[in-house]
């Protein structure tokens, strides 16, 4: 499995957080074979399991993401400049969750690599308008707080 297929499965789980308290429950479905295979036919996302490398890579994220919620919703809530959080699409939330997440506390991963793997991703679900919003948020992130 890529790193990039990681990371969307990464961004599916901290969506479905959304919906869930059980985050340890979450990610054992979403990395389990029994998963995939009833995914399979959804999306070629899917096509096999994991190997240990990108299990253990999205554990990492997932688990990492969902421990500073609160910062990371601050950090989207302070650079989506005239949006109220809850008119943000719940999938660029996640996407941005992860791409943050990465940027803060995952520092073998270049800023560049993970804002354009969050673009990526965001082009999948969203409209085109969704993505730049999503990449001028994230730009601006790394400008003021990385510097």
């Amino acid at each position: 499995m890529t790193r990039m297929a990681a990371r969307e499965i990464a961004v599916h789980t901290i969506y479905a957080l959304d919906f869930t308290d059980d985050l340890a429950e979450l990610v054992d479905e979403r990395v389990g074979s029994g998963f995939f295979e009833r995914m399979a036919g959804e999306s070629e996302l899917f096509a096999a399991p994991p190997d240990e490398a990108s299990e253990l890579y999205i554990r990492s994220i997932a688990e990492g993401a969902a421990a500073h919620l609160a910062e990371l919703d601050g950090y989207i809530e302070k650079y989506a400049s005239g949006w109220s959080f809850g008119r943000i699409p719940r999938v660029a939330v996640a996407v941005m969750r992860v791409c943050m997440y990465e940027i803060l506390y995952r520092p073998d991963i270049p800023n560049s690599a993970a804002i354009n793997a969050a673009v990526e991703i965001c082009k999948n679900y969203e409209e085109p308008e969704v993505a730049a919003f999503v990449n001028g948020i994230l730009g601006s992130f790394v400008r003021e707080e990385m510097a």
